[in-house]
């Protein structure tokens, strides 16, 4: 079973940048779909962004776009969210997510492995 452990949140300014990253055990990382996903306190979980094996495609929920972005590395079995421009309604727990789909998905039902997320806190 795989196991995934996020990082890289923390309390940041409105317009300050946050990296968060996952790592993930186990040795067929490279053959999933990853995701990262977010819960508001008082908010359904919302998906943010995916990226396929390969890294070649993503996805980014419109909120995000243009201010978010999603890559991997899979030498080291980690997929990394780059944040910037960060706003107050950015706050939330930040979860990193295994696909069970080999296709490339934004549905959270299609993640079957999570991290046990990482609080990200942006101050006005």
């Amino acid at each position: 079973q795989v196991q995934l452990v996020e990082s890289g949140g923390g309390l940041v300014q409105a317009g300050g940048s946050l990296r968060l990253s996952c790592a993930a055990s186990g040795r067929t990382f490279s053959s999933y779909v990853m995701g990262w996903f977010r819960q508001a306190p008082g908010k359904e979980r919302e998906f943010v962004s995916a990226i396929d094996w390969s890294g070649g495609l993503t996805y980014y929920a419109d909120s995000v776009k243009g201010r978010f972005t999603i890559s991997r590395d899979n030498a080291k079995n980690t997929v990394y969210l780059q944040m910037n421009s960060l706003k107050p309604e950015d706050t939330a727990v930040y979860y990193c997510a295994r696909s069970t789909s080999p296709i490339l998905t934004m549905r959270s039902g299609d993640f079957g492995s999570w991290g046990q997320g990482t609080q990200v806190t942006v101050s006005s």
